[in-house]
């Protein structure tokens, strides 16, 4: 199948021109002016007037994770459909490692969560739960194995936690196999105790969630884990960022020539403390980090202008308003921690960074794309248009406006986050390796197409 793209607005991280694009079976062929009539093509799709930019990579999602005695909902058939719809052509979930078991067995159990489902490409992360001799060990066998990112916490204390030495050993053998260890960076230990007091003043609703988790508390458990990683003289990966704080920790880092990167995710950007205020419909909300005050959200944006952040992710875990949130009535701590988020990344970010003019139209496709791609041993088979790349390619509409909705959305769960949100910018055409998965709101793809990307060691990491 030959399709040639005409008269689009190539958009990419470097810059924007306007040319012709020929996919080839799954990759890219040929870039140029007036290539219509000079190629065969089976089929020519106008994109006059509209952009041509690298499909989406959300790097941060967690499909069917087990978390507070649930589920999140979307499995990886919706996640990655609804991911399609939104522009987003890759994502790299987290498989788990269970305390007390190898992490052979989290990723295996994976790889049959997605195999066969998936309706565009994805790659997996490890979550290390267990640092011991033999996972230490597995680390290396991972990393051959295209999986080469680990995350651990200093949240979540008797679940997923680590201590300091736990992470500096693991730190220790990324430095050895070429892997990247991915932080949650919060001190869990203190913020259980000042969520303990929380309950024990009377506070249970929502709201009680993001007063106990301070923003201080972020900032040092990232400042903390950056210097375990100077120790141990690797580069580190800050998961979803949320606070001032936490950010000027990197901030002074990168200043000091350290390859600290960092990523922050929408919720952060557009959301705030408020939301959580609303008595019990503030469970919608509940993530970890918890939503900032508004001051925080411009911190961030700058961070993401002078990339002290790198990479806009989701971190999407949706659980349903009914039946799952309502699990923490009358005590916060036993809200499933999580948002839907995969679906409305792109159009948040063009919506309120690009038409904002808070970032430009290229870098809106860095972070969205091009530098996960980059950090996360991808680039340039993903997140470029060129010759040779895979097609994963979204024809673009930088003014078409539409509503955020729960009754809209292809996510499967009960609300959204930005409800009646309008938004200018969507997609009008999504190809995942060369086939057309959506198109004109209409899904056109396939359960199973979606394949599993084996991915490369953190080496633009290393030579930051």
């Amino acid at each position: 199948m030959r399709t040639l793209i005409t008269n689009g607005t190539i958009v990419t991280a470097e810059g924007s021109t306007v040319a012709d694009v020929l996919v080839d079976g799954e990759t890219i062929a040929a870039i140029g002016a007036g290539l219509a009539g000079t190629l065969g093509a089976d089929e020519t799709i106008d994109a006059t007037g509209r952009y041509v930019i690298p499909g989406g990579i959300d790097v941060h999602t967690h499909m069917e994770l087990p978390f507070g005695g649930t589920f999140a909902k979307d499995t990886f058939e919706t996640g990655t459909r609804a991911a399609a719809f939104g522009g987003t052509t890759t994502i790299v979930d987290f498989a788990v490692q269970s305390r007390g078991r190898s992490l052979r067995e989290g990723l295996d159990a994976w790889h049959a969560k997605a195999e066969g489902n998936a309706v565009v490409d994805y790659g997996f992360h490890m979550i290390m739960s267990d640092v011991n001799d033999q996972s230490l060990a597995e680390m290396d066998t991972l990393v051959a194995e295209g999986v080469p990112d680990f995350k651990l916490f200093t949240a979540y204390p008797g679940v997923f936690f680590s201590d300091d030495g736990a992470i500096f050993r693991a730190m220790q053998r990324t430095g050895r196999n070429g892997g990247l260890i991915m932080m949650h960076a919060e001190n869990g230990l203190a913020i259980d105790v000042i969520a303990a007091d929380t309950v024990a003043a009377g506070v249970t609703d929502p709201i009680g969630h993001g007063l106990a988790r301070y923003s201080v508390l972020e900032g040092e458990a990232t400042n903390r884990v950056i210097r375990l990683a100077e120790a141990a003289k690797v580069p580190v990966y800050i998961v979803h960022l949320s606070a001032r704080e936490a950010l000027n920790a990197v901030r002074q880092a990168r200043d000091e020539g350290l390859p600290a990167f960092a990523e922050t995710c929408p919720q952060y950007l557009f959301l705030s403390l408020d939301d959580l205020s609303n008595g019990f419909e503030g469970s919608k909300f509940v993530c970890s980090p918890p939503l900032r005050t508004e001051d925080h959200q411009r911190e961030l944006w700058k961070g993401l202008v002078k990339d002290d952040l790198q990479v806009v992710s989701t971190d999407h875990c949706p659980f349903d308003f009914h039946g799952q949130k309502e699990l923490g009535r009358g005590d916060f701590r036993k809200i499933p921690n999580g948002l839907p988020g995969v679906e409305d990344r792109m159009d948040l970010l063009h919506d309120g960074g690009v038409v904002g003019g808070r970032i430009t139209r290229e870098r809106w496709v860095e972070i969205t794309s091009t530098a996960p791609a980059k950090l996360f041993g991808m680039y340039p088979r993903k997140g470029a248009v060129a010759v040779g790349s895979d097609a994963d390619l979204v024809i673009y509409d930088p003014n078409r406006k539409r509503v955020i909705s729960a009754r809209t959305h292809h996510m499967d769960v009960d609300y959204s986050c930005y409800e009646g949100r309008t938004v200018q910018g969507a997609s009008d055409v999504v190809m995942s390796r060369g086939t057309v998965v959506v198109r004109d709101g209409t899904f056109t793809g396939r359960k199973g197409h979606g394949q599993f990307v084996r991915r490369g060691t953190a080496d633009h990491a290393r030579m930051a």
